[in-house]
């Protein structure tokens, strides 16, 4: 297994897989609250840029409308807050079991403050995404769900940067919007059958496209795979095929990113031995950092001195270390 940072264009049996990045921010108790965490979780910044665009690539990824390159644009999430004796958390939105017409129910009662503050009309409505024009509040500094899910939202709060109050005006009218679904159908029926309540509003990916700072392994991929929707956008974005469901035999020169990727492995060592595939290139954040190896079929079994002896395969544990 060898390091490697520039990967030749002409490497068409290479096979790139990416694991997804844990952020290494630990807001302990006691830390200065002005000591905030990098935007966006480590493998957001490698596909996506320093500033993480997210919002017109998700958006981008989930309609067939044009999206404008020089839009600044915001996604807003329906989310609940988990009270603790002291704090909030914020669930991660795979915990909370939202039906599209409890979605749109949602909006459909926030709409008018929404457009008000915003001063523009939501772009498009997906299932658990709302995106729209970023309008004032285009300066906030956001994370993601995926980011501040499981913490206290405190440390992970917009904020203002170069312009002051928008923070303010925000949780204004997030504070608004958790006082109207608290009284609503959604979290009525919601409530009876124990499900926890939808009780506030998350943005979040506030950018344009013109931001996105794609890396070149990912324009130099012959198509992506990954059911999450980020890479969707991006292969639009990127003009590249995509495909949301991996199978081996489109592995030779696609980039993927998988939810459980250890279950190709056995394939992926077998289209190595079987000369389909020259090598995979493995991505991973350890530490938060950037991680790039290549995979040869020399690297699938332990080093031993027992020369004599056949070697055992290399468990994916052993591989991700």
């Amino acid at each position: 297994m060898t390091a490697k940072s520039n990967p030749p264009q002409s490497a068409q049996k290479r096979f790139t897989l990416m694991l997804a990045g844990e952020d290494t921010y630990d807001s302990e108790e006691g830390q200065a609250i002005a000591d905030r965490p990098l935007k966006g979780l480590p493998h957001e910044r490698f596909l996506l840029g320093d500033s993480v665009p997210l919002a017109p690539v998700l958006l981008l990824g989930q309609t067939a409308q044009a999206v404008n390159p020089i839009e600044v644009i915001a996604c807003l999430q329906p989310v609940h807050f988990h009270a603790t004796r002291d704090h909030l958390i914020l669930m991660g939105q795979n915990q909370i079991d939202l039906t599209e017409a409890e979605s749109t129910e949602l909006l459909k009662a926030a709409l008018p403050f929404i457009e008000e503050d915003f001063q523009s009309n939501i772009l498009y409505q997906g299932f658990r995404y709302w995106f729209i024009p970023a309008g004032p509040f285009a300066s906030l500094a956001s994370y993601s769900v995926d980011q501040a899910h499981g913490r206290n939202i405190e440390w992970w709060m917009p904020r203002d940067t170069n312009e002051e109050g928008i923070a303010k005006r925000w949780r204004k009218l997030q504070n608004e919007i958790q006082m109207l679904w608290h009284i609503g159908p959604v979290n009525q029926a919601r409530e009876q059958v124990g499900m926890p309540s939808i009780n506030s509003l998350w943005i979040s990916g506030i950018g344009k496209l013109n931001d996105v700072k794609t890396p070149d392994i990912l324009q130099q991929s012959q198509r992506l795979c990954g059911s999450h929707p980020i890479l969707a956008g991006l292969a639009k974005l990127l003009h590249l095929p995509y495909e949301k469901e991996f199978h081996i035999q489109i592995a030779p020169g696609s980039f993927a990113w998988l939810d459980q990727p250890e279950l190709i492995w056995p394939e992926l060592s077998k289209a190595l031995l079987n000369k389909e595939l020259d090598e995979v290139l493995l991505i991973d954040f350890p530490k938060g950092r950037v991680r790039e190896r290549v995979l040869t079929t020399k690297d699938l079994y332990r080093k031993s001195w027992a020369f004599w002896k056949k070697t055992e395969p290399l468990t994916w544990k052993e591989i991700i270390l």
